[in-house]
């Protein structure tokens, strides 16, 4: 019976679709699967959810539940982690020092302040996470889904020979949205996607085996169309390539956006999900939510049946072809060992992979074009930075990156930006790696 571990399972609606996931693959019913979080309320509400499907379908499957991190872990095969460290509380503070000073961010979760003080936070708890595994479970495959993916990916791969992927939902959302908006059905296209997490881009992307970019550049003056992914048009116009993540989150690792309220307003037009806030608009997001959070879940939770259905998220894709050899390819984030060739090596690049019995397998990729390859540069050069921080515990890293950020380039001097990050140093020193 294989173990799949689950740290921070209190993430309800992600745990509860990835425990319908791996429930919805035969061979795996018969697995453990132990839930872990440091929140004991939420943890008992997805361990009753868990054990709520296996009772209805009479599964075999073995749920566990605990609040102790070395006990989910023990002889675990596959470890997968969805945490926030810091909680909202922490996310609070990457949003609004940064607009004290002008620095507009809508989502603040991969680059900017917001993405590096969440990345500190996280490297705090993967550091504890890591010397567990290599001690209760060193052959595990990790399977990441906590942002920023890319440093986060990169951190533990500096600290730590485990074996980690890191997964996103962009590529898959993003090749539906592409197909939809051309009119093709989705099972009669292929495509091509490399690059870096949320940063990586459509190279390819075929209808019937035909290019179809030609039919997805007529829509960048179909001004309907245009509105719901602006960024994205505005880099398929300019660059020549359709990028994989959404308008809202692009907008935060360029220059050529947020320092305008004219773009600003323009990506948060009403009729858009992002309408009603223009910064810190994912927080408010999970501000609702957590507002939310007890009802929605009692009504997961006291559901006559519960549907059994696969989303597209790659997790339990992965798990099934490593136990039971049934191919497939997913796109995960992994160290850039000559995979992208005008990339930094041992940067976290994003490519597809397969994955069998021999485990997650990426392809090499060569040379992205020129002026994506640079793009990506701009992002790795923070995310560089920020990891060898975290590594050495040198704040220098961690102001050097701040100030290479494009957004914040864009509003601050560096001086300014100094100050930005003592002031979030001071107010989040509680969650972080000791620096100095």
């Amino acid at each position: 019976m294989i173990k799949i571990t689950m740290i921070g399972a209190g993430s309800i609606i992600f745990s509860r679709k990835l425990i319908l996931d791996l429930l919805s693959f035969p061979d795996l019913t018969s697995s453990t699967i132990c839930l872990m979080d440091i929140n004991s309320y939420r943890l008992g509400l997805i361990t009753t959810f868990a054990e709520k499907i296996v009772a209805q379908e009479k599964f075999k499957t073995k749920i566990e539940s605990t609040t102790d991190q070395a006990q989910a872990l023990k002889d675990a095969d596959f470890v997968v982690t969805m945490i926030q460290a810091g909680g909202l509380e922490a996310f609070e503070h990457d949003i609004n020092i940064p607009l004290k000073y002008g620095v507009k961010q809508a989502v603040g979760d991969t680059l900017g302040p917001g993405g590096i003080f969440r990345f500190l936070r996280t490297a705090n708890a993967f550091n504890r996470i890591a010397k567990d595994m290599e001690t209760l479970c060193p052959n595990a495959l990790w399977i990441n889904y906590v942002n920023p993916m890319a440093m986060n990916c990169w951190y533990v791969n500096r600290i730590s020979d485990l074996s980690m992927v890191g997964l996103c939902h962009s590529v898959q959302w993003t090749s539906q949205f592409m197909s939809k908006i051309i009119g093709a059905p989705y099972d009669e296209v292929s495509y091509l996607s490399a690059g870096i997490n949320h940063m990586a881009w459509i190279l390819k992307f075929e209808w019937n085996s035909k290019d179809a970019y030609p039919l997805l550049k007529e829509k960048i003056t179909d001004e309907e169309t245009y509105m719901k992914d602006v960024t994205k048009f505005e880099f398929l116009d300019k660059f020549g390539y359709y990028v994989t993540e959404s308008s809202l989150h692009m907008s935060e690792y360029v220059p050529y956006f947020r320092q305008f309220d004219q773009w600003i307003d323009r990506i948060h037009m009403k009729g858009t999900w992002c309408e009603n806030s223009n910064v810190g608009t994912y927080l408010e997001r999970c501000k609702n939510r957590a507002d939310t959070f007890e009802s929605d879940m009692e009504k997961l939770v006291l559901e006559d049946v519960v549907e059994i259905t696969r989303s597209n998220e790659f997790g339990s894709y992965i798990i099934n072809a490593m136990v039971t050899g049934q191919s497939t390819v997913v796109y995960g984030n992994v160290p850039n060992a000559n995979l992208i060739t005008n990339l930094p090596k041992g940067s976290c690049v994003e490519v597809p992979c397969l994955v069998d019995k021999n485990g997650v397998q990426p392809t090499v990729v060569g040379d992205l074009p020129l002026q994506l390859a640079a793009l990506n540069r701009t992002n790795i050069n923070v995310q560089e930075l920020a990891v060898e921080g975290a590594v050495t515990g040198k704040k220098d890293y961690i102001y050097q990156a701040a100030i290479l950020d494009p957004l914040t380039a864009a509003i601050l001097d560096m001086d300014s930006t100094k100050n930005m990050i003592d002031e979030m140093f001071e107010a989040q020193k509680k969650w972080l790696i000791e620096l100095e």
